[in-house]
C-alpha cells in the first residue's frame, strides 16, 4: 500500500477521462444556473412587492423587464430589438438629466 492518493486518471483511457471532465463542467454549469434562477426569482420578488417610490426607480423595473423580453427576441427581429434599444438609450439619457 502506498501512503499518498492513487491518480485514477492515469489508468483511464483519454475518452473516459474526457467525458469526466465533461461531467464535471455539465455540473457545475447546472449549478450556476441554479444560484442565478434563485437570485432571479429573489429580485423579480422584490420588483412585484416592493412600489416605485421615484421615476427613476420605475424606470430601473422598466430597464429589468425589457432586458428580459429582448433575451427572448430572435436575431432576425431587428425591429423590435432597435425599440428596445431606443427606449433603454432614452432612460439612460433621461436618468443623466436628473
Amino acid at each position: 500500500m502506498s501512503d499518498g492518493p492513487i491518480k485514477l486518471d492515469t489508468h483511464r483511457g483519454m475518452a473516459a477521462q474526457k467525458a469526466t471532465g465533461i461531467r464535471r463542467m455539465l455540473a457545475d454549469a447546472e449549478s450556476q444556473a441554479a444560484t442565478l434562477r434563485d437570485r432571479q426569482l429573489v429580485i423579480e420578488t422584490q420588483l412585484l412587492d416592493v412600489p416605485a417610490a421615484s421615476w427613476p426607480e420605475a424606470a430601473a423595473k422598466a430597464r429589468y423587464v425589457l432586458n428580459l423580453y429582448a433575451a427572448t427576441l430572435g436575431v432576425q427581429d431587428t425591429r423590435h430589438r432597435d425599440l428596445v434599444d431606443a427606449v433603454l438609450a432614452d432612460f439612460k439619457r433621461l436618468d443623466s438629466d436628473i
